[in-house]
């Protein structure tokens, strides 16, 4: 399969080495255009008149990476065309299963989560322990939930970017993502926040990023807590499913 070529403007990991050192505010924004210039052949955007303008909203997107593509380029490709801060809730660690530094996991997962924590603050962004989630992570996961309400509490017009899937499924095939996903999609519905879905895949060597429709989370007040966090989570995903390639959708096609 080919693929499109990935690249950064030059200087750019310099400049951004720099600021997080000095944890010095970046525009995410003006970062992403910068590296969707350099990309080849250009981003192949679908469904742009969905790029919103301004919040409320809650930009949702699947995630997924192979050799050569990092998950940072579905970041940057959203960023780059909305006008205004996405803030991104992103992973706090780097996760080493089946690597060939597993052995060395302890050292590296402090340094990552160093260096991730830095870029939040450096980018505005809210880190969240990766999936799957361990039994240790119940607390700092349940305090990155609070760092996001608050954030959406005190701004105004936010707009949040979300991977629900949280971690990369085999083959960029869309994944059911956790327990409790639905659950905190509901919490930012009751905040006031609509939902975008978007889709990031390649086809003939193109990065194509698919922008839907905004919708309201709502479920039936009858159902149990896990029947709402199950029926929001399906809702969240299939929106997301449905802009992408039909092999792609996995169960949620």
């Amino acid at each position: 399969m080919a693929y499109p070529k990935y690249s950064y403007p030059p200087g750019l990991f310099a400049r951004l080495a720099r600021d997080i050192v000095l944890l010095r505010r970046r525009d995410f924004h003006q970062d992403a255009a910068a590296c969707m210039d350099h990309l080849q052949p250009p981003l192949h955007v679908l469904g742009e008149q969905n790029i919103p303008p301004k919040g409320p909203c809650v930009i949702t997107i699947n995630h997924y990476h192979h050799p050569g593509f990092g998950a940072q380029w579905l970041a940057l490709a959203v960023s780059a065309l909305v006008p205004v801060h996405v803030h991104w809730v992103m992973t706090g660690e780097f996760m080493d299963e089946g690597k060939w530094y597993a052995p060395f996991g302890a050292i590296r997962l402090l340094l990552s989560r160093i260096l991730l924590k830095r870029i939040a603050c450096v980018y505005g962004f809210t880190t969240m322990p990766p999936m799957p989630p361990r039994p240790g992570d119940v607390e700092a996961r349940a305090a990155s939930v609070r760092a996001v309400l608050d954030y959406v509490r005190y701004t105004r017009d936010p707009v949040l970017g979300l991977a629900p899937e949280g971690y990369d499924p085999p083959d960029g095939v869309v994944t059911r993502p956790p327990p409790g996903l639905g659950r905190f999609g509901l919490l930012l519905a009751k905040a006031g926040l609509t939902f975008l879905p978007a889709g990031v895949y390649e086809a003939n060597g193109v990065l194509h990023l698919h922008f839907g429709e905004r919708y309201r989370l709502i479920v039936s007040s009858n159902l149990s807590a896990d029947e709402k966090d199950e029926c929001a989570m399906q809702i969240l995903m299939k929106q997301i499913a449905h802009l992408l390639p039909v092999h792609l959708r996995g169960e949620f096609a």
